[in-house]
């Protein structure tokens, strides 16, 4: 009876121990689950409302609290705005960055904009429809820095191809940006690319228009970029095997930026093709830069518009050029 009573104890013990691990651990789960939610935003430039899904950090609260920086994740050709939390697990990612310290608390914002290759083409506005319509309705609707210390931009692909030209036309609004397979051709697109029949790079006979790809691409940016004395810090990464040819192409954007801003610009080539298996492995290294170069402490930062020189949007210091082969 005695050996009984002490083992009925002894079992009573252990579950109570197992439960609280099981509080514990639930807890700590919880303490790091952002928010996905799909909303839209209506555009006067796309004459349409702008789809998105935005990820919303763990203790966001809308109607008071810290102000945080705002991550733009541009998708590619044929992708739209659920891509990130389908093929990138957007989620899972931000939450243990977040809860790592590796990055901020930061809200992520996908939007959609298929056949845009984020240009004012022959299509749609999409340019236009991003920094009048889209960025200022994001600012006004969630809790972000709302100004260009608390933007940060990425994209993949034609995303790429966007952010980069984001980022050399309009320096002065972004903080810093990531590239993952940017289809930057410096010259013409080969015949695979989607960019050739992209309604945003044809004429109105359906050919595609050349002049308008060489008068948008980065080629024709550089000069008046590195004319200004803004300067944004770039990650800009390919597969060495990308079938489209795009690590020459990201090696050529490297090579020009590397020569204005050679303590700004960090270059990965790494073992991979052209697809989400190399962009979703490499995600976290360009989220993981990001995150540097926006203010850290970011409760007290309301939305000042501090003054940016070069190397502004860097509190951290000038990141470190570097080829990385995997």
């Amino acid at each position: 009876m005695v050996r009984d009573f002490w083992a009925e104890i002894g079992r009573v013990v252990l579950r109570f121990v197992a439960f609280c691990i099981a509080l514990i651990v639930l807890a700590g789960a919880g303490a790091q689950a952002g928010t996905l939610v799909r909303e839209a935003v209506p555009s006067a430039a796309l004459k349409r409302d702008m789809a998105y899904v935005v990820y919303l950090p763990d203790g966001y609260e809308p109607s008071g609290g810290p102000s945080y920086p705002v991550l733009y994740l541009l998708h590619g050709a044929g992708c739209d705005e659920t891509v990130w939390a389908e093929r990138g697990a957007i989620v899972e990612r931000a939450d243990r960055l977040i809860h790592e310290g590796s990055m901020p608390p930061t809200i992520v914002v996908m939007p959609s904009c298929p056949g845009c290759w984020w240009v004012d083409g022959g299509k749609d506005k999409a340019e236009t429809a991003f920094w009048t319509d889209f960025v200022p309705a994001i600012e006004a609707r969630y809790r972000t820095l709302g100004n260009a210390h608390g933007r940060l931009i990425a994209g993949v692909s034609a995303g790429g191809f966007g952010a980069v030209r984001f980022a050399l036309k309009y320096p002065d609004r972004v903080a810093a940006v990531a590239a993952l397979s940017p289809a930057v051709y410096a010259v013409t697109p080969p015949a695979r690319s989607l960019a050739r029949r992209d309604p945003a790079f044809l004429r109105p006979d359906g050919q595609f228009n050349q002049a308008l790809w060489s008068a948008e691409n980065y080629p024709r940016l550089g000069p008046r970029y590195f004319e200004q004395p803004v300067r944004v810090p770039f990650y800009l990464m390919s597969g060495n095997s990308d079938e489209l040819g795009i690590a020459f192409e990201t090696i050529q954007l490297y090579k020009m930026l590397a020569e204005g801003q050679p303590d700004l610009v960090q270059l990965n080539l790494v073992e991979g093709r052209h697809d989400w298996t190399l962009w979703s492995a490499n995600l976290d290294a360009a989220m993981i830069f990001l995150g540097r170069h926006v203010p850290r402490h970011h409760a007290s930062m309301g939305t000042q518009s501090p003054g940016r020189g070069v190397g502004a949007g860097n509190p951290g210091g000038g990141s470190t050029a570097h080829i990385s082969a995997h």
